[in-house]
């Protein structure tokens, strides 16, 4: 196979060399005035990242796992309580639910979206939960209240949020929105009968900007995004050693500041992402016409009420080993967003959940692959991409119908 140039699965060198002068001033400035931990840059970047996702607040924060742990804390969930997500994402997810003293329980994905599925969410709500005596919604499986409910903007597309906020609305759960992978992604909602951004639609949402996000730091950084004044001023407490104001402590809380350097890195990098945006969406729609004939494979799904930022551009087929192996051997770098659900995570045994249990996020978890996607690839590198997964394809076939002729095929002589 032709290897000659090697297509990594995610470029982060390109675009820093684009903007080395405008970091290297940022840095010189960070530097002469020694303004390290908060202050204007931090301040400057919460406004700015507040007004791209059209929400009233941001807090930064230094990580996303923060930025969830604090949303959930924030949001009047108890030690103990149930947080509902699915099991099709990465652990960060439930960290933040566990290390809040919540229990993470879990409802399957859609199976077009791989995003939460409404319909499971029903179900979980009407089949797996009683009211109490008080009224509380009670698990069946943990015998636990349950209060809020994450939905996980997977791949950098927005889960069905009318349809979730309404069960919320009807079993008086919160919901936060985990948008660790959706920067700019949107949906248009029926209700609001407006297109809304990423992180708007909850009560809270968290953003991680982890270096390969579509939005990502030079370091570990996160933020919340929330319309409620009071959940902003929680969880500027919480990041903050639980100060009201300095030295003055309301509540014990945790050191999840955000240093100056990587807000001004971000509110850099904010002013690109809208045209980074749309370079995904423009290197998604053309993996898909490259791809369209190749019915042996299955290509990402956006409803007609979604317009994702494509974080990560994932297929699906039945020989995912086999896949990966092929385009690794032709130079190109490819990834699984996630291979193991999280309820078979040895981490959760602790849950009794097993195999079985979320079949829809099992069999995907066994047939994705995620292939190179970033602003910056070339037309050139997709088409090899493009040609590697439909090489594969056709030595599927013709494995498998050698296999049937070779059933076909009598071991030994007929007399």
């Amino acid at each position: 196979m032709n290897t000659d140039a090697a297509i990594p699965f995610l470029d982060l060198i390109t675009p820093h060399v684009e903007l080395e002068e405008e970091l290297t001033a940022l840095f010189r400035c960070v530097l002469r005035s020694a303004g390290f931990i908060g202050g204007p840059m931090v301040e400057n970047f919460e406004t700015a990242f507040a007004e791209f996702c059209g929400t009233r607040h941001a807090i930064a924060v230094n990580s996303g796992t923060d930025a969830l742990r604090f949303a959930i804390m924030a949001s009047g969930v108890q030690s103990g309580d149930v947080v509902l997500t699915v099991p099709n994402t990465f652990i960060a997810t439930t960290e933040a639910i566990s290390q809040a003293r919540a229990i993470p329980e879990f409802v399957d994905v859609d199976e077009q979206t791989y995003n939460m599925s409404v319909v499971m969410l029903q179900r979980y709500l009407q089949k797996k939960c009683v009211r109490d005596n008080a009224g509380r919604l009670i698990s069946l499986r943990s015998g636990r209240p349950v209060t809020a409910v994450i939905p996980v903007h997977l791949y950098g597309q927005m889960a069905d949020m009318d349809g979730i906020l309404d069960l919320a609305e009807q079993y008086g759960l919160v919901v936060i929105e985990d948008a660790c992978q959706a920067h700019g992604a949107e949906y248009f909602s029926k209700k609001h009968n407006r297109w809304m951004k990423a992180g708007s639609m909850g009560c809270a949402a968290a953003f991680s900007f982890y270096p390969g996000k579509n939005l990502g730091a030079c370091g570990e950084a996160g933020a919340i995004t929330t319309n409620d004044s009071g959940m902003a001023e929680k969880t500027k407490m919480l990041r903050d050693h639980g100060q009201s104001r300095k030295y003055f402590h309301d509540v014990e809380g945790y050191n999840g500041r955000l240093d100056a350097l990587q807000a001004g890195i971000l509110q850099t990098k904010l002013a690109h992402l809208k045209s980074w945006n749309e370079l995904r969406r423009s290197k998604a729609a053309e993996y898909n016409r490259l791809l369209s004939q190749c019915d042996s494979i299955g290509l990402p799904w956006e409803p007609s009420s979604s317009r994702g930022v494509y974080h990560l551009y994932v297929i699906r087929t039945i020989d995912r080993d086999g896949m990966m192996k092929y385009l690794k051997e032709a130079g190109i770098g490819v990834g699984i967003h996630y291979p193991v659900p999280l309820h078979l995570q040895r981490a959760y045994l602790s849950l009794n959940y097993g195999a079985g249990d979320f079949p829809v996020t099992e069999s995907a978890a066994a047939e994705i692959v995620s292939l190179p996607m970033y602003p910056q690839l070339e037309f050139e590198q997709q088409e090899k991409v493009a040609a590697a997964v439909i090489g594969f394809t056709a030595q599927m076939r013709r494995e498998s119908a050698a296999a049937e002729f070779r059933n076909l095929v009598p071991a030994e002589p007929i007399a």
